[in-house]
């Protein structure tokens, strides 16, 4: 498969890797389950396929609070207890353009259909200039099953900062949505929001120029499975704060970027006199089928970084770069798909 493969293909490799579930919660870096040795994402162990949508399980078609507007949206988030339901059915599109950021209260689940039967998911839209539509506001917060579109999906440096949500909280779950065109960033991790796992989501068109990160971390436990990215600038970056670090795994990167794929910056980016880029980074079991370098760390992780079982669409040479402290084995490489130990 080459590079610069279309926009369908890509799709109809993320449709094709679903796999058998491993009963409880998965180790994704230690699977419960011997296999032979598999490169790239479709070695999927999740059950799940790969970016989600038609085939996923954990899915709502009902709630305890069933909105279809925004005034409705505001109160039932306002009401809504700890273990609480808040339902969006299919058909639904909420504009909420004249909303301010709209908090997620603990322990309360947002929800759409998407991927039940034909259901795409209810959308949720924002075309205000400069902003962010949500945000957690306390422990346990989960998004799941809709679509969330932003205000520009272009990589121009315009007079927009679209920001899709930003967890401060233990515990946030993002899975099976959609998002795109906020251009700013998609999912913003802050370093206290540990337990953070965003996973089976399709996040494109994130790419503002200097910016545009699909998923952005300062937090030291972040686990980012079997997403489907494209059209972006940076997917995963990380600001390298001592104690930061994320696993990304089982993730299928599309062929269009306008720079590096899987980032965490150094001291140097943030001028405080060392060559720290977080403390750990675990990179398995991704395809990257885009022209630009692959991993960059920008600096030297305190515990190291590891590498392995990728597939990188391109030859071996500087897909992957690094300050030091980091191991980059058996991954393969090209159409060819090249061993290199």
């Amino acid at each position: 498969m080459r590079a610069e493969m279309t926009r369908r293909a890509f799709l109809r490799v993320a449709a094709g890797t679903g796999a058998a579930l491993i009963t409880g919660r998965l180790a994704y870096g230690a699977p419960a389950v011997e296999a032979p040795e598999a490169f790239g994402c479709e070695a999927n162990p999740t059950g799940d396929p790969i970016g989600g949508g038609k085939g996923y399980r954990r899915i709502y078609t009902s709630g305890d609070i069933t909105v279809k507007s925004v005034e409705e949206l505001v109160a039932a988030l306002k009401a809504a207890k700890p273990g609480q339901v808040v339902y969006i059915p299919e058909g639904a599109r909420i504009d909420l353009t004249e909303t301010e950021t709209l908090a997620i209260p603990e322990g309360v689940t947002l929800a759409g259909s998407r991927g039940a039967g034909e259901s795409v998911g209810a959308l949720l839209v924002s075309k205000r200039k400069k902003g962010l539509m949500f945000s957690t506001a306390g422990d346990g917060v989960r998004l799941t099953g809709l679509r969330f579109e932003g205000a520009y999906a272009g990589p121009e440096r315009v007079a927009v900062d679209s920001r899709f949500l930003s967890v401060a909280h233990y515990g946030c779950e993002v899975d099976n949505c959609e998002v795109y065109s906020f251009n700013l960033s998609g999912v913003g991790v802050s370093a206290n929001a540990m337990g953070a796992h965003i996973h089976h989501n399709d996040m494109h068109h994130i790419q503002l120029g200097g910016l545009g990160y699909a998923v952005s971390t300062n937090a030291s436990d972040v686990r980012i499975i079997a997403n489907r990215f494209d059209h972006g600038r940076h997917f995963i970056a990380s600001s390298g704060t001592p104690g930061s670090g994320y696993e990304a795994a089982y993730n299928l990167v599309g062929p269009n970027a306008t720079s590096h794929h899987f980032d965490m910056h150094g001291g140097r980016d943030r001028g405080d006199s060392t060559d720290i880029a977080g403390d750990w980074m675990h990179i398995h079991h991704n395809t990257f089928l885009g022209k630009h370098r692959h991993v960059v760390i920008r600096g030297v992780p305190c515990q190291g970084a590891q590498v392995h079982h990728n597939w990188f669409s391109g030859p071996a040479s500087e897909k992957v770069v690094s300050g030091g402290n980091t191991r980059v084995y058996r991954n393969v490489y090209g159409p060819e798909k090249t061993l290199e130990e």
